[in-house]
């Protein structure tokens, strides 16, 4: 997943997780800790330093200038931002206010020059409070909430500003510019346009009122998700109750409750997603049932942490932006700027996918009751049930039992042999570990990124293991934009959410775990490869609806043979994966693929559902409007819950997401088809990887993105390719 940030005021936002494998949660064994000098900021409350000597107050001298992060306090977020505030306006007023008529250079160039400080410690503070946060650092977060949302109305709203840049782009057919000026010009115009520029200033004022209480709104429904996903984790008194676990779960349980001060107990974490990995092995159907209800439920006990209240309300305040701002409903307002263009499309595309996903689910259910009846179980499959019979199903249909290939997939050889190997098949790239760059957390590495002419292109930063203080799923961003016009290459970094075991053991992964690694480096090849001129442009500032291509397309190269063979190797003895294990695999590729699609489409169709709703209306019972958008998508299967509820749907309430949670199958259609090309001109190629890094990657948001995709492809996108590859065709 990729996390969104306002591009004019480079304020970050966190998103959840982005593969569309199972969430990551199986073991994983850090490497070494690094001997870089981690940063005290998730303890430390030492006062801030005078300005001039915080440490965001000059650019940093460090490699890439990444981020000091043995120099950065706590205490130096908020006044690193109240500063960075006051200067962007400072800058954005003298460009409003000139006494020179507007030119592409005194305003558009003059405009992505501004906000330099404010764009430093936003990149920062938006990475910590998502993996490493704190009591201080989210109060920060929620004191700044409101203040950055009216920052981001004092720029959006200049009048002034917006007649430079109206027009600016009234004369744009004469201005002679290059494409990608040509390009920021029409961002800048339909983003101001979007964001209410053209509204009265009684609008205006309405405008400014609901964007500060949603900021402030979804900044608290982060924080309680957070909260109730640490607090909801299921308690064990009974080791017993953990029958199927391997050893290795039960001790990193064992340790998690140690953590806690529960000795003598055992706790599992939540993850993000309503599914809990460890339902599939865990053979007490009691607990089984506890956990997936302390999943369901964790944002509804009606305590501190309960988020109903402020979905409710934030679902209310975005009607009624959008039907200030002409539309009618935020769905349309939101797709305005997207590929799909209207909800209709989206709707109509996720519709097309629905019947096929729910027939499989439907044989699917039938198969895993058949296997509770054959065990004389004496009960219906329940949704807690699923995970744990559909391993079952798999070995006996396919011979294929988790257990047997984690051994194949320890953490450092994926990356080493599996990762970074097909980045250097595909484009030619190499990686070199730098240990002397400061980290904010010991489980962080970071990486430099050599281009296949030697040249240094990027850092890349990895955090690949769950923490209480670490927001749900898998994300990348980056810690400096890439842009021409600073002088700057990418920082990029990918963190995700693999249970960290107990001190010594391997890092075993399951093939889930294994595609979110090349998912979220697939992002990362987006940032890496930017060559733009204006940061606004850069990389992966792109449409939801196209930004999500890029990653899930690289999860292809997880399962090629040739990547595989070279990554999947026994971490005890080195030998590579018997061939019929590999077959078993390949075999099982579509396996439970009716209940994965459906439990992502109804998660997408709920969120559509949310942000379809007019201005004007009641705050809606959670409960009862999520089940009946359920029902009118569709999905009635009990056995079968959305990949996410609405009271931990973190993408759409916290993080930027709302009305694009469609975005994930739209772009798998996209995946789908670009891999056929690759099918079609000899798959794994330098060849194929060069045009791919030329027409895609390294094109960010500087041509339409309708037609960067058909510059590559020759014609529009297919759905046939995404309907086979998924097995539902």
């Amino acid at each position: 997943m990729l996390r969104i940030r306002t591009l004019v005021i480079a304020t970050s936002l966190a998103l959840g997780a982005c593969s569309q494998s199972s969430e990551p949660a199986d073991k994983a064994t850090p490497a070494p800790a690094s001997t870089a000098p981690a940063a005290p900021s998730s303890a430390s409350t030492t006062a801030a330093t005078p300005m001039t000597e915080n440490p965001f107050y000059a650019k940093s001298t460090l490699p890439f200038e990444a981020p000091p992060f043995d120099k950065i306090k706590d205490a130096d977020f908020q006044p690193a931002i109240e500063e960075g505030m006051k200067r962007h306006l400072a800058e954005v007023e003298a460009i409003a206010n000139q006494a020179d008529a507007p030119t592409f250079d005194n305003t558009l160039v003059a405009l992505e020059k501004s906000g330099v400080l404010l764009s430093r410690v936003q990149h920062v503070f938006g990475a910590l409070t998502g993996a490493n946060t704190n009591d201080t650092l989210q109060k920060v977060e929620e004191e700044e909430a409101p203040k950055l949302a009216a920052h981001s109305d004092a720029i959006y709203l200049n009048d002034k500003l917006f007649k430079r840049i109206e027009t600016l782009y009234n004369q744009r057919d004469t201005l002679k510019l290059d494409p990608e000026s040509a390009r920021l010009l029409e961002y800048y115009y339909k983003d101001f346009v979007h964001a209410g520029a053209r509204l009265s200033e009684a609008d205006k004022t309405k405008l400014k009122d609901i964007n500060k209480e949603e900021s402030t709104l979804s900044t608290q429904f982060t924080n309680r998700l957070l909260a109730a996903t640490k607090a909801g984790a299921l308690v064990v008194d009974d080791k017993a109750k953990l029958d199927g676990l391997d050893t290795a779960d039960i001790e990193a349980a064992a340790g998690a409750a140690k953590d806690r001060k529960l000795d003598g107990k055992w706790v599992i974490a939540l993850q993000n997603t309503t599914q809990q990995p460890n339902l599939q092995a865990l053979n007490d159907r009691d607990t089984r049932e506890k956990l997936f209800k302390a999943s369901w439920d964790r944002a509804e006990h009606g305590d501190a942490n309960d988020t109903r209240e402020l979905v409710s309300r934030i679902a209310q305040l975005r009607a009624e932006r959008a039907k200030l701002l002409g539309f009618p409903n935020y769905a349309a307002w939101t797709l305005d700027d997207q590929m799909a263009k209207t909800p209709e499309v989206a709707e109509k595309f996720m519709e097309r996918l629905v019947p096929a996903a729910v027939a499989r689910a439907t044989l699917e259910a039938k198969d895993i009751q058949d296997v509770i009846d054959k065990e004389k179980g004496g009960f219906q499959a329940q949704a807690w049930d699923w995970d744990h019979y559909a391993e079952k199903v798999r070995k006996a249909k396919y011979d294929l039992d988790e257990a047997q290939i984690k051994p194949y997939f320890e953490l450092n050889s994926v990356l080493q042999n599996g990762v970074f190997y097909a980045a250097n098949q595909l484009y030619g790239l190499t990686f070199k570990e730098r240990k002397d760059i400061p980290v904010y957390h010991p489980d962080v590495h970071v990486y430099e990124v050599f281009d296949k002419d030697g040249s240094s292109i990027a850092l890349f930063y990895t955090d690949y293991f769950k923490r209480d203080n670490k927001g749900g799923g898998a994300w990348m961003d980056n810690f400096v934009t890439q842009s021409k016009l600073f002088g700057t290459k990418p920082v990029i970094y990918n963190v995700a959410n693999f249970s960290k075991p107990a001190d010594g053991q391997p890092a075993l992964l399951s093939f889930d775990d294994v595609v979110t690694m090349f998912h979220e480096f697939g992002h990362g090849l987006h940032g890496i490869f930017a060559s733009q001129q204006y940061p606004s442009l850069s990389g992966t500032s792109t449409a939801r609806d196209f930004v999500e291509f890029p990653s899930q397309f690289n999860e292809h190269w997880a399962s090629d043979p040739k990547v595989f063979a070279n990554y999947a190797k026994h971490y005890k003895t080195g030998e590579p994966m018997p061939k019929e294990l590999v077959e078993k695999i390949k075999k099982a590729k579509s396996f439970n693929q009716g209940y994965a699609m459906s439990e992502l489409i109804s998660a997408a169709l709920l969120d559509m559902q949310w942000h379809m709703l007019p201005a004007g209306g009641e705050k809606k019972n959670v409960d009862a409007f999520e089940s009946e958008a359920l029902k009118k998508a569709g999905f009635t299967m009990a056995q079968v819950p959305p990949r996410y509820r609405s009271s931990y749907f973190q993408h759409i309430w916290g993080n930027g997401y709302a009305a694009g949670y469609y975005a994930y199958l739209w772009t798998q259609m996209l995946d789908a088809d670009a891999f056929q090309w690759f099918t079609e001109h000899g798959g794994l190629t330098r060849d194929n990887g060069q045009i791919f890094r030329d027409k895609i990657l390294s094109r960010g948001n500087t041509i339409e993105l309708g037609k960067l995709y058909r510059d590559f492809r020759g014609k529009e996108p297919s759905i046939e390719p995404m309907l086979k590859d998924r097995g539902l065709k």
